[in-house]
């Protein structure tokens, strides 16, 4: 299968089952409400070694958010619900009541509830109040510009982590160009977030290491400088670029449709092949064939 001159490898990507929480995030500008998104989302690749996985879903409209304020969304991800709520409080009572004017809401109606302005409430050492908006319970916490207001509770639902494309190129040039194109478009798909630095990542990792106290390490498969030095390279003569990028979603659906727009997007000249990296379907629930997600466009 190709598309246009780049081969479309007939392999799947290995996702996982991951829980994952949205958080709507206001504040008097566009501005604020950007930067505290960007500092809640720092650090927040790979559960591998940050605790979560997390990303900036997109701006919101002032007339959309419930204060009618500019807002941003930033869905967080983690293995287990519980973890999804510690990384909550940790990273909104550091990153969002400490940027000024804003406010953080949760952003599911559906999932289950973790409690997180009802613990950070502590912070207003006794001075906290609460509010009632119809049966929605929110915290007025005391802070030197003001207020700090935060929902009680956020919901948090079964979600997907892992989705991934991989992109094989001739050089540097024509693989980041494709990558690129292929996270551009792939932001245009709700209730998906590309947690990687411009939803790129260079360093793909494989379970495992020679080293016993690593749990991951190079994907020397995919590393042009090693093909000859080892086995199992993907990357033949032509290849000297591979770039990943990863896909993590609320629903599977919503990872998958970004997947098969990605790969439209990165079917650029230079581009050899698109893959996606598995274990051999031995870790993840979810097989997310490339070739079934092709089809799904005819």
């Amino acid at each position: 299968m190709k598309i246009k001159s780049t081969e479309i490898v007939d392999t799947f990507a290995e996702a996982f089952k991951m829980f994952g929480s949205r958080i709507v995030i206001t504040a008097a500008t566009k501005e604020w409400a950007m930067a505290a998104a960007q500092s809640i989302t720092g650090f927040a690749t790979s559960v591998i070694g940050c605790k979560c996985e997390a990303g900036i879903e997109a701006e919101i409209p002032a007339e959309e958010t419930p204060d009618l304020r500019p807002g941003v969304s930033v869905l967080l991800f983690a293995m287990d619900a519980d973890s999804v709520g510690k990384r909550l409080m940790e990273r909104i009572g550091q990153c969002v009541m400490t940027c000024p004017t804003t406010a953080c809401y949760n952003g599911l109606q559906e999932g289950s509830s973790v409690t997180v302005g009802g613990n950070l409430r502590y912070f207003g050492d006794g001075y906290q109040i609460s509010k009632l908006l119809g049966d929605n319970k929110l915290w007025r916490i005391p802070v030197m510009d003001g207020e700090f207001l935060i929902d009680d509770t956020f919901n948090v639902k079964e979600s997907v982590g892992g989705g991934n494309l991989l992109i094989l190129g001739k050089d540097q040039t024509a693989t980041l160009k494709a990558a690129k194109a292929a996270t551009k478009a792939m932001r245009e798909i709700p209730d998906i977030i590309l947690p990687f630095p411009n939803g790129v990542v260079r360093s793909g990792s494989k379970v495992g290491s020679k080293y016993k106290s690593l749990i991951a390490s190079t994907n020397d498969a995919y590393c042009p400088t090693l093909r000859g030095i080892v086995d199992n390279s993907e990357t033949e003569e032509g290849i000297n670029s591979v770039l990943e990028i990863v896909i993590d979603g609320l629903t599977l659906e919503s990872v998958e449709e970004a997947m098969r727009v990605g790969m439209t997007a990165a079917a650029k000249p230079g581009v050899k092949k698109i893959s996606a990296g598995n274990y051999g379907g031995g870790l993840g629930q979810y097989q997310i064939q490339l070739h079934q997600l092709m089809d799904k466009q005819d």
